[in-house]
């Protein structure tokens, strides 16, 4: 322990602060100094740690505190390590009123000022701690009560004070500890908190302190084998068997690792930050000397190394959780069942029938995934089988990748008859055997997608799309995508979509075309794998064109005969069709969260159904088609009993494309609507809940004006409304007849009240809005999201003309904020620019609008670059 000081307090504190801070600088300077390395970032944290064990020596002696007591460090500095911003947690520990070693002042009140006065002095100095008072009795009583409490007193560390008071706090500690009820908590906890964090190490802004796969995770393993008395450091658990040499050598790395990328991150941040936010990640990228280039940038590089660490951790933390729990918990004696000379199942798990099987037998390895697949009752893999997957890594080399028999096996995984491919490709993934055995696929392990569109890795999206489409083969879920489950039922040889799953974006990240380096890639994988001609070139197509029905279904006039019969022409047959609309849905699916709704959903399998038609044979005749909508709408309206012939008036006003653009319910609703406020001056505007189950469908009818448009989507904007689609149609008699699907989240479609009150709301106030003639408004700029800021996207705008010449299709790109379809949309009134349809598509936080407009400026070219320029202006 140091010296003592000066008690007088005055010159003490002052000098005490000056030191502690420089003392700090100076370890901070060092390490920024330094090399970005693990060593380096040891040094600093344990520095940090010593630094602070001497200023708090000082001021306990400075405080005067009394004998009998002892200051213990807890928590991550009872470990003897500090990060940068870290707090500093300690416990006073006091003794008992009538204890043998109380020295110093018995006075409860003279105690608590003098503890306090301690405490107040380190906050003076610049330490931030995280205190708390208490009596051994009080400790372990707290113990018991609060799991937490119990891990932070698990790794207390001496300080200074009464040597003998802490060993007696430390011995009654450890009576008291159940290993088997302490290890029981921590896994729970432990579970909770993956829970918490989207049970997956992949997160875009991942925690690499708590997320799965971060320093928590290794800490809680020395946590419960430090319970159970079998050691606090690898090396011990190696001693005791429960990790191998190697094992050893992976944790102290990737816990190097991590620590590193804590520590940089915390003096980037200039706080104490453990997310890897997207505002920081380049910032500690460059820190770590990494420079973008045009393939990726600085952050995707750091993202990759950090995701290749937490995956390992991941793996490391089961195997070695599993071994402890067979030691604490008694489940190393579970009963035995042979499953064949390789395997076992122990207690549900499988296990190896000997550590050296796939030393001797390389084939073994992908049997052991087959294996699971077939063992009725099997729900996971024994840490004797993960350990030694673990280990058998290099085994998987190229002559491994060529071997047929494990061609073989592998083809048998994603044929298997009796299902089991999301749980088999998922543990493939995680033991890093599907890496190996497809190398094209080790390269995505990890990689993240900064689109705004997709929030997993690319090895994660697409073991989610796998998913997705194995799903629609399980009848159990049926009830999600009902046509989806029902076309699944019907199609041979499911197989083959599960290896368009698997390739459809593994040439992310290469630069060019992906869908056309990943056609290549599952070619030769189906030549090398013995895949037939037929179900090859299916495949082939499935990657190459995986993107292309999302793309038209959500861009194109889905009512123009025209696109409906190229995209026919493109895919050829029903089964391509049927394939390629499976894997959209699925693929779609497996992006993000925000992105998949009910009104791209019905895009899509409106362009299946008419697609199908077209595929049928003969061209489809349009005329009869309308005709037969019209009767259709004719039959709802006299279920209203209404007059015949009451739709006539309003019908003649609408062109062809009205009939060719609304289904029959929709006709029909709008003719109930309308056919007496024909010739009205007031707007008339009408919603219902949509038909697709998801937000409004909402009619208006006003006299046609050049600004309609801006000053629907002003309103709708204002009203926290985003538009997914809009349909525009000018009568013969010169007025507007619009149709919107607009979502809200106030809307609540199980609630009859919460969306009767809003329909009333949005009909009378969007009246009002449409009836004003007060000058547009500027639009509300909005505040972008802390992943626009640190992805922007390009804003870009192309305005081509359609095939015919006649209309003009405007596509823009930019990243989402509020305001954003009104801005544009005053561009096109500005410029009296006639709307006709607009499809608003918005891909997590990026927009991808579609719009068919036709005007007299569009004709001349020095307008076409005033309008694309204005519009650059507004988006961006």
């Amino acid at each position: 322990m140091a010296a003592v000081l000066d008690p007088a307090p005055a010159p003490a504190l002052p000098g005490l602060r000056a030191r502690f801070r420089d003392g700090k600088a100076a370890l901070i300077e060092h390490f920024r100094g330094q090399r970005p390395t693990a060593p380096a970032a040891a040094q600093l944290i344990r520095g940090l740690a010593r630094h602070v064990d001497v200023s708090l020596g000082q001021l306990w002696q400075h405080a005067l505190m009394p004998k009998g007591a002892a200051l213990v460090a807890v928590g991550g500095y009872g470990r003897g390590e500090l990060f940068p911003y870290s707090d500093v947690d300690v416990l006073v520990l006091l003794p008992t009123a009538h204890g043998q070693d109380d020295a110093g002042p018995h006075d409860n009140d003279a105690l608590r000022s003098t503890v306090s006065g301690f405490i107040t002095a380190c906050w003076d100095i610049g330490l931030e701690i995280g205190s708390s008072v208490r009596t051994v009795a009080e400790c372990v009583a707290e113990a018991e009560r609060d799991v937490t409490v119990q891990t932070a007193l698990l790794e207390a560390r001496f300080l200074c004070g009464s040597r003998r008071l802490f060993e007696d706090f430390r011995a009654r500690h450890a009576a008291a500890l159940d290993p088997a009820a302490f290890l029981r908590a921590k896994t729970l906890e432990m579970r909770q908190r993956h829970t918490k964090y989207e049970d997956t190490p992949y997160a875009l802004e991942p925690n690499c302190k708590e997320s799965p796969g971060g320093l928590r995770d290794l800490q809680v393993l020395i946590w419960v084998a430090r319970a159970a008395g079998l050691g606090k450091t690898w090396s011990a658990l190696a001693a005791q068997g429960l990790a191998t040499p190697f094992e050893v050598k992976q944790l102290q790395r990737n816990e190097g690792l991590l620590k590193l990328i804590r520590a940089r991150l915390h003096l980037v941040a200039g706080r104490r930050e453990d997310r890897l936010v997207f505002d920081l990640q380049t910032a500690v990228a460059e820190s770590f000397g990494y420079q973008a280039t045009r393939e990726r940038r600085a952050s995707e590089a750091l993202m990759h190394r950090y995701y290749w660490a937490a995956k390992a951790v991941t793996q490391l933390n089961l195997i070695l959780m599993l071994g402890i729990e067979e030691q604490v918990g008694g489940t190393g004696g579970a009963p035995m069942r042979p499953i064949n000379e390789k395997f076992l199942d122990r207690g549900g798990m499988l296990e190896v029938a000997s550590d050296d099987l796939y030393e001797h037998d390389r084939h073994a390895i992908l049997e052991t995934f087959l294996t699971y697949q077939q063992s009725v009752g099997v729900r996971g893999f024994s840490a004797r089988t993960l350990r030694a997957l673990y280990n058998a890594r290099g085994l998987m080399n190229a002559e491994f990748r060529r071997d047929p028999v494990n061609r073989r096996l592998f083809m048998q995984i994603l044929m298997h008859p009796g299902g089991g491919q999301t749980h088999a490709f998922r543990l493939l993934n995680q033991t890093s055997v599907l890496g190996r055995y497809l190398w094209v696929f080790r390269r995505i392990v990890g990689q993240m997608q900064h689109d705004l569109f997709h929030v997993y890795t690319v090895d994660q999206h697409i073991l989610m799309v796998l998913r997705n489409v194995r799903r629609f083969f399980i009848p159990e879920h049926a009830h999600e995508y009902p046509v989806c489950s029902q076309l699944a039922a019907q199609f041979e040889r499911p197989w083959v979509l599960y290896v368009a799953a698997l390739f459809h974006d593994v040439a992310k990240g290469r630069g060019g075309d992906h869908s056309e380096l990943g056609a290549a890639e599952v070619r030769r994988f189906c030549r090398d794998h013995g895949i037939g001609r037929e179900d090859t070139q299916l495949i082939e197509f499935l990657v190459k064109e995986h993107l292309t029905m999302s793309r038209i279904a959500q861009k194109e006039d889905l009512s123009d005969a025209e696109v409906i019969e190229a995209f026919a022409a493109r895919v050829h047959d029903t089964r391509r069709l049927t394939a390629l609309y499976l894997l959209t849905v699925a693929d779609i699916r497996g992006t993000s969260p925000k992105v998949w709704n009910a009104w791209k959903g019905k895009l899509l399998e409106d362009l299946y159904r008419s697609t199908l038609r077209a595929l049928g044979g003969e061209r489809t005749n349009a005329d009869a088609e309308l005709e037969a909508r019209k009767q259709e709408a004719r039959n709802v309206l006299n279920l209203y009993s209404l007059p015949t012939g009451v739709e006539q008036p309003l019908w003649a006003t609408l062109e062809i494309s009205y009939f060719a653009r609304l289904e029959a319910a929709d006709i029909a609703w709008h003719a109930r609507a309308l056919y007496s406020h024909l010739k009205t001056r007031t707007p008339i505007v009408r919603a219902r809940l949509s038909s697709i189950g998801e937000g409004l469908q909402v009619l208006v009818y006003a006299p046609d004006q050049p600004d309609l448009f801006a000053r629907i989507c002003g309103y709708f904007d204002t009203a926290n409304f985003s538009i997914l689609d809009a349909k525009i149609h000018t009568t013969t008699s010169g007025y507007a007849l619009d149709t919107f699907q607009a979502i809200s989240p106030q809307v609540d479609q199980r609630l009859d009240t919460s969306y009767r009150d809003l329909i009333s709301l949005v009909e009378h106030q969007l009246a009002q809005a449409v009836a004003s003639s007060a000058p547009l408004p500027e639009p509300n700029r909005g505040r972008l999201s802390r992943r626009v800021r640190s992805f922007p996207v390009t804003p870009r705008v192309l305005l081509r003309p359609d095939e015919r010449g006649q209309r003009w299709l405007l596509s823009v790109s930019a990243s989402d904020r509020s305001g954003l379809l009104y801005a544009i949309a005053r561009v096109l009134a500005r410029h009296r620019l006639n709307l006709q349809l607009a499809k608003v598509s918005t891909l997590g936080e990026r927009v991808e609008d579609t719009f068919l407009i036709d005007g007299a400026p569009l004709q001349r070219n020095r307008q076409q670059l005033q309008i694309e320029s204005e519009l650059l202006d507004a988006i961006a």
